[in-house]
């Protein structure tokens, strides 16, 4: 049986599905990742979006309870040219389309990945509905114009419904995580540095964060575009300046915004490992891990004079960091992965150090 992708412009793509049935509708976005291919299906951020691998052979290493991003699987669907018949890894429990159908996730092997990669990088990312039944064609181009004209609510979904404590290491600085979309890589890192975590649900607001009285406040990751994130703005503004805050990727961009500032689309966001970074007074470079498809407008911060560009993408000059001492805030739009095992990212060491705290941290390499 085959089954179709249809982009909002009418192009048609075939594949054979090997994941579960359906339909699906949602953004076609590309990953450039050579592995981590569960980690992505399983991220928070990814939810509703159509990802399309340019890896050619997905699967190959099966999958593991281990590598999941998260409990989550709101990916709208997977695009892959060709799947693994075989695993071989050590560490896998399972089989990848065993653990896609598990999942209700929709999978299309055999797709010319490719031609379509190329396709949205000259044309930009747009919609598309993918099925495995034989609908007509215009049933589905009308479904697809229907759903351009809606809003997307997974953050509400993704979130814990009521305060969860994590406990760490005695001594340990105390962080509460506002849940946008939290991965299990952040909460690892976090607790690596002996953390004890208070992770919030993404309502909560800037009072009932005060008055937990934690160290710092880190906003998690999670999905843009959805309808949750003005109020999040809104509850963010009133802590600029009264909390130190650690914004990450989707809550960089909430930072941004509580700033006053203005978000812009990119024609084709960042999503993969090997995005290249710095400040604009070194040559000194890191190569960082990105998945979004929004940007700050700098031009929208201008007048923020104590707002400083710590870092910036080498390829097209986008923000990737801002920080200001008095308002107490480091963000990135680049995501912190861990350097290696039992390692974590050195921005988080730096967030310890703006919230006072000595003496915690085991990270490796970067910036002070």
């Amino acid at each position: 049986m085959q089954a179709r992708l249809i982009l909002e412009d009418g192009t048609t793509f075939a594949g054979l599905p090997v994941g579960a049935p359906g339909e699906r509708i949602g953004e076609v976005i590309l990953n450039t990742g050579v592995v981590g291919y569960q980690e992505m299906v399983t991220d928070p951020a990814n939810a509703g979006k159509i990802l399309v691998l340019t890896y050619p052979h997905i699967g190959n290493y099966g999958v593991a309870r281990k590598f999941n991003a998260s409990a989550h699987c709101l990916l709208a669907a997977l695009l892959i040219k060709e799947d693994s018949r075989i695993h071989s890894n050590w560490q896998a429990e399972g089989d990848f389309t065993e653990f896609a159908r598990k999942k209700d996730l929709v999978v299309l092997s055999g797709v010319d990945t490719r031609t379509l990669a190329v396709k949205i990088r000259d044309q930009g990312q747009m919609l598309g509905i993918i099925t495995t039944e034989k609908t007509k064609r215009s049933a589905l181009l009308a479904k697809l114009k229907q759903r351009a004209k809606e809003k997307q609510d997974y953050i509400s979904t993704i979130s814990v419904d009521q305060p969860l404590r994590l406990k760490g290491k005695s001594g340990g600085p105390d962080i509460a995580v506002l849940d946008l979309g939290v991965s299990s890589g952040l909460l690892k890192q976090l607790k690596a540095l002996g953390a004890s975590i208070s992770l919030l649900p993404y309502n909560a607001t800037a009072q009932q964060i005060l008055k937990l009285k934690p160290r710092g406040l880190i906003i998690s990751d999670g999905p843009e575009e959805d309808i949750a994130i003005p109020a999040v703005v809104t509850e963010v503004r009133g802590l600029l300046g009264k909390l130190p805050l650690l914004g990450i990727s989707t809550g960089h961009e909430v930072i941004g915004l509580a700033l006053g500032g203005k978000l812009k689309k990119m024609k084709l966001g960042h999503h993969g490992v090997n995005y290249p970074v710095k400040a604009d007074d070194s040559y000194h470079g890191e190569v960082t891990v990105q998945n979004h498809s929004y940007v700050i407008d700098e031009k929208s911060i201008k007048k923020r004079r104590e707002v400083k560009v710590t870092l910036r993408n080498i390829n097209d000059g986008t923000i990737e960091e801002l920080s200001s001492k008095s308002l107490k805030f480091i963000s990135t739009q680049y995501i912190p992965s861990s350097p290696g095992l039992g390692e974590t990212h050195q921005v988080f060491s730096r967030f310890i150090k703006m919230m006072g705290v000595r003496g915690q941290g085991s990270g490796a390499g970067g910036r002070k």
